[in-house]
């Protein structure tokens, strides 16, 4: 009977556990699935922008494709969330079975215990057991037996309403986890009806913009011509550091004993740094893609772009020296700040309130971004990170 109570309260603490562990996980994809939720609202608004210009262009294009991708993320955090509910569902399920069969077992084995007692124990038979003792000690060793026994009965009583109580919770968190389940996979069946009516509104995007194929070729040409420009004015400044190195028979960058902390400090804030608007949804990513439209084409892009809010101010994503403010035919203004061996870069601005030399701080306004009102009121911020002459993805560096 001990042995089977302690395996009852092993049985009951491993469900407690589990269902930590899972509540845990369900936490962070509901983290998550609110994070995608807000990015789906946020380019929703981006768009409805875009929508007052009915031209189609390749900016509204990339923020339904963001969105849509958005809306996968939701859909599989959902079923992922489902899932998690169908493991501990199947676990609860399986320990009420135990905790019943227990309890059943335990009432019935109370039961007759009871049925025992009153039959062949009396209180005139306790005191005559105790009266036949041989001796004292005899005695008092059949008292402790009486004792011991009533306790145990007692106890047992106790087990039985406890074990009851956590079936009852048992029960009553099963219901709940099986009508979450439900209502999490009545959301799943809304969100993919709003994903099919987000593929069509892409697919008819995607057939206007393939009418206007020469339009995209020269667009691709004149973005090729700024991203080579604005790559140059960088090679500059890291064979200028490079040659004072040189002269001072070192390599890669000269720094001063402030700007390796700087930059010892920027390397240690990875996957922390904030990001360079306050609010912004990416539209590109960093490295070798397919061009949205245009078969058979790659695109590079040395960082990333961030559709934006008409007029957002631009940040510094951390403390630094501007190296650099120029303008880019083209391109608008570009601004390169330098935090140690590391360059944050910034560009397609309309107004610049920094000028070169500024010491700037961490989230400190830089200038604002450029709104291409002929291309459905387009704010792209284009944004790259390098570490000397190696490029980096910036969504490695900024949080999320």
């Amino acid at each position: 009977m001990i042995l089977r109570i302690k395996i009852l309260i092993v049985t009951v603490a491993a469900v407690v556990l589990c269902f930590s562990s899972y509540a845990q996980s369900i936490e962070n994809l509901r983290n998550r699935k609110a994070e995608a939720e807000k990015e789906i609202e946020y380019t929703t608004r981006l768009l409805n922008e875009a929508q007052k210009n009915e031209q189609s262009s390749l900016s509204k294009l990339r923020l339904i494709n963001s969105k849509i991708s958005s809306r996968n993320t939701l859909i599989s955090n959902i079923n992922q969330e489902v899932e998690i509910y169908e493991q501990f569902i199947a676990n609860n399920v399986l320990a009420v079975e135990m905790l019943k069969n227990d309890v059943q077992e335990l009432k019935d084995e109370y039961a007759e215990m009871i049925r025992m007692a009153y039959k062949n124990l009396n209180a005139y038979d306790e005191l005559l057991f105790l009266l036949s003792a041989e001796n004292v000690n005899q005695a008092y060793r059949r008292l402790l037996y009486f004792k011991h026994y009533k306790n145990y009965r007692e106890n047992q009583a106790q087990t039985i309403q406890q074990v009851q109580l956590v079936l009852s919770e048992s029960i009553k968190r099963l219901e709940q986890q099986t009508e979450e389940k439900q209502s999490l996979i009545e959301r799943t069946e809304e969100e993919k009806l709003q994903l099919a009516t987000e593929q069509k509104v892409q697919n008819t995007e995607l057939q206007k913009l393939k009418n206007q194929r020469s339009n995209l070729q020269k667009t691709l040409r004149e973005q090729r011509k700024v991203e080579q420009q604005l790559e140059r004015e960088i090679t500059q400044i890291i064979e200028e550091e490079a040659r004072k190195n040189q002269a001072a028979g070192g390599s890669g960058f000269a720094l001063t004993p402030e700007q390796e902390l700087i930059g010892n400090n920027f390397e240690q804030n990875k996957n922390r740094l904030p990001w360079p608007v306050q609010r912004g949804v990416i539209v590109e990513h960093f490295g070798v893609h397919r061009h949205p439209v245009l078969t058979n084409v790659q695109v590079q892009n040395n960082g990333i772009n961030i559709a934006t809010d008409i007029g957002a101010q631009v940040r510094a994503v951390f403390n630094g020296e501007v190296s650099r403010v120029f303008g880019i035919s083209g391109g608008n203004t570009a601004v390169i700040i330098r935090h140690g061996n590391f360059l944050s870069v910034y560009s397609n601005l309309r107004e610049v309130v920094v000028k070169k030399g500024d010491k700037v701080d961490t989230k400190q306004v830089i200038g604002t971004v450029f709104t291409d009102v002929k291309e459905g009121n387009k704010s792209i911020l284009k944004f790259q990170i390098w570490k000397e002459s190696t490029k980096l993805d910036p969504e490695d560096w900024i949080g999320r």
